[in-house]
Parts: structure tokens; C-alpha cells; sequence
């Protein structure tokens, strides 16, 4: 059986000539099926950069991604909303709701997109939304919802049309330890009891224990040392970085391509 994700030899470079910036460099790495993955490293390794390519939103400058067997970098642009719609759900940090519908409407219209509609789609978003635990608050809006229970909701847009992999952006990052606790929990389930293959980029050091494997980038690279090791120095580093800069806005992770 294939991996779910393979990644081969990718780089990924900006711009050309002397402004050129390489975010990856010759990258292989495979996503299996069953397990959640850990991307971690400090800003700007090119953890975002990477889930963006397996996801099929970046195409690498050079390299094969193949997504459920299929060579990806071969297909068009025109063919790649088809693997994006079938094989892949996306969980975004800033959950990506629509404030003007309900909960249920929010889950629905993922399904709509896939080509669900009507009735079964609203009963399947409801039993979507029952398996995070979300059955009460069909007619909720995003405006009554906690961090967590939003993050909950699109879990379970992500969910709508059964993909094989989830691609979640710091998905723990606006939420407490309780709700981000609850979080990751639920996407280590997705994988251990159905079969999913879970990629999470990440700077929370609280999430490692939920973690099957931790992948840890320095400078477009796949760190040589220990994934433990690197993640710590990575964490140290980041809050450091966090501490000195508390006044300022802070580090944001760009991931608004997939909105």
C-alpha cells in the first residue's frame, strides 16, 4: 500500500537569480495512513511551506509529491481541486468560519462543495458534527461558540466527504490547554480509529505526547538530530523569540492560501 503522502527530492524556491529565497531544499518524507505527524521548527523553516505542497496548494520548484498514489506535480491546475476535494480536508488556525451561518450551515456547504446536497447534506453534517461532540449546537452561530468548539466545527468541515488526510495549521495555537488538549485528542483518534493520515504544524510542545512521529525543519531542511532534541530546541527557541518581541504583534503563520 502506498503512503498517503509521498514527498521526493522537493525544493522549493521564490523568485529568481539573486532575490531568490529556497524554503526547501530536497525534502523526502513520508505521511502514512493511522498516524499523526508532527511539523515543527522555528518561523520560517518551511513547515507551512511544506503542508502547502502535500496539501496541493504550492507547487515545489522541483521534486514529486504523490498524493494517495497519484503523482501530483504531474497534474494540472485544472485537476487539482479534484485531489484537494477527495483526498484532503484542511484545518486552519483561524477555523475559517462563516459568521453570518449557523454551525450547521457551515459544515453543510463543505458538503455542497463536494457535490452533497439538500437533506443529505444536512444529515450528514449533522452526524458529523455529533462525532465531536458539537450534536447541540446545530443552531448555533460562530459568534456563541468557544475557541475550542469552533476549532471542533471545522474539524468536522474538514471531515465532509471522508478524506484520507488532514492538514492542520497550528491547530491548537488560539486555544487554551484544556480546548487544545481536546483538540488534538480528537484529530489523534481521526487516525488511530479511522485510518486517517494527520499532519500538524506546530510550535506547541504540549502536543508532542499526542504525536505518532515529530518531523523537525531548520532552514528548509529535515533536521539531522533526534525529532525530541529538536523540538525542545526549537520550542526554547520560539518562546524565546516570543518573550523578546511581547510588545510587538508577535510571529503569524501565513496559511491564508487554503481560506
Amino acid at each position: 500500500m502506498h503512503p498517503a503522502i509521498q514527498v521526493q527530492g522537493v525544493t522549493k524556491s521564490y523568485a529568481e537569480g539573486a532575490a531568490a529565497v529556497r524554503a526547501l531544499h530536497r525534502i523526502d518524507l513520508d505521511i502514512h495512513s493511522g498516524e499523526v505527524t508532527l511539523l515543527m521548527g522555528p518561523s520560517g523553516s518551511g513547515k507551512t511551506t511544506l503542508l502547502s505542497i502535500m496539501g496541493c496548494i504550492l507547487r515545489p520548484t522541483s521534486g514529486q509529491v504523490f498524493v494517495a498514489g497519484t503523482d501530483v506535480t504531474q497534474l494540472n491546475e485544472r485537476e487539482l481541486p479534484r485531489i484537494r476535494l477527495s483526498q484532503i480536508g484542511f484545518i486552519f488556525q483561524g477555523f475559517n468560519l462563516f459568521p453570518a451561518l449557523t454551525v450547521l450551515e457551515n459544515v453543510a456547504l463543505a458538503l455542497d462543495l463536494k457535490g452533497i446536497s439538500g437533506r443529505a447534506a444536512k444529515d450528514r453534517a449533522k452526524e458529523l458534527l455529533s462525532k465531536v461532540s458539537l450534536a447541540d449546537k446545530h443552531n448555533s452561530y460562530p459568534a456563541d461558540l468557544s475557541g475550542g468548539q469552533k476549532q471542533r466545527v471545522a474539524i468536522a468541515r474538514a471531515l465532509a466527504g471522508d478524506p484520507a488526510i488532514l492538514l492542520a495549521d497550528e491547530p491548537t495555537a488560539a486555544l487554551d490547554s484544556t480546548s487544545g488538549r481536546a483538540v488534538i485528542d480528537l484529530l489523534r483518534g481521526l487516525a488511530h480509529e479511522r485510518g486517517r493520515a494527520v499532519v500538524v504544524v506546530t510550535h506547541d510542545p504540549r502536543i508532542m505526547e499526542f504525536a505518532d512521529r515529530v518531523v523537525c525543519l531548520e532552514d528548509g531542511k529535515i533536521a539531522p538530530e533526534s525529532a525530541a532534541t529538536a523540538a525542545a530546541r526549537f520550542s526554547s527557541q520560539e518562546a524565546a523569540i516570543t518573550s523578546s518581541t511581547s510588545s510587538e504583534t508577535g510571529i503569524a503563520t501565513d496559511f491564508s492560501r487554503l481560506s
